[in-house]
């Protein structure tokens, strides 16, 4: 401690008297990295109430990680959370820049999720993630995700229009066909209807990659329809 006084006497045509001038005392500084716990190291983050003069270098930058994927098809979800830690415990928070338009960003974990639709085709360039614990900040590196357009592929269709009714009367008002098909055996959901007695192929196009299931009907101008033919099965990849 230092202790010594600086004594000065003054007078200007009036009584003398001494004064004394103590000189302030100053404490050491102390060891943050010994004693985390004193109370001029804890509020070494910033806010005020701490000695201006001690470590302020105790806050610890955070740490971020991650590999996102960089495509995606349109109609298939998306999805990256990024892995985040604090060495000092400190709540985190995350930010994100170049956002794609189809896809949502939680600021709490970091995660960026959604599905592209179509129209939504393209490069998504230069996103980047942040995450900070209120002082500090880190980042991951820029990244893209491309969002690819569907494969489609097709099926093609054959059959031999009838010729007679099944009674054996011979057909002479056939007006179209029905196809009707769907990816479950013995489901068909989806239904095409061809106006024209006269085709016998018909392709069946955009389709995903599936096992499709197929029937067909044959329709007079009286709207009255045949039973089911037999069932086709088409793998398009």
């Amino acid at each position: 401690m230092y202790t010594n006084r600086l004594v000065l006497t003054l007078c200007l045509g009036c009584t003398l008297m001494a004064l004394s001038l103590a000189t302030p005392t100053f404490a050491a500084k102390p060891d943050c990295s010994v004693d985390p716990s004193h109370p001029n190291c804890k509020n070494n983050k910033g806010g005020g109430g701490g000695d201006p003069d001690a470590d302020t270098g105790s806050n610890s930058t955070p740490v971020i990680s991650g590999t996102p994927e960089s495509s995606v098809k349109i109609g298939e979800p998306y999805s990256f959370k990024p892995s985040a830690l604090d060495p000092d415990g400190d709540t985190l928070t995350f930010t994100i820049k170049k956002k794609p338009v189809w896809a949502e960003f939680n600021s709490s974990t970091g995660q960026l999720s959604g599905m592209p639709l179509l129209g939504n085709e393209g490069t998504y360039r230069n996103i980047l993630i942040k995450v900070s614990d209120g002082q500090l900040s880190a980042s991951l590196p820029s990244f893209s995700v491309t969002v690819n357009q569907i494969s489609v592929g097709s099926a093609t269709l054959s059959w031999i229009p009838p010729t007679q009714n099944e009674d054996g009367s011979p057909l002479t008002d056939l007006a179209g066909y029905k196809i009707f098909y769907g990816t479950e055996q013995g489901n068909y959901p989806t239904s095409i209807q061809i106006n024209n007695p006269s085709i016998s192929t018909y392709v069946v196009e955009n389709l995903t990659p599936k096992t499709y299931y197929f029937v067909a009907t044959a329709f007079n101008s009286s709207g009255v329809e045949s039973a089911l033919s037999n069932e086709a099965v088409q793998v398009v990849n």
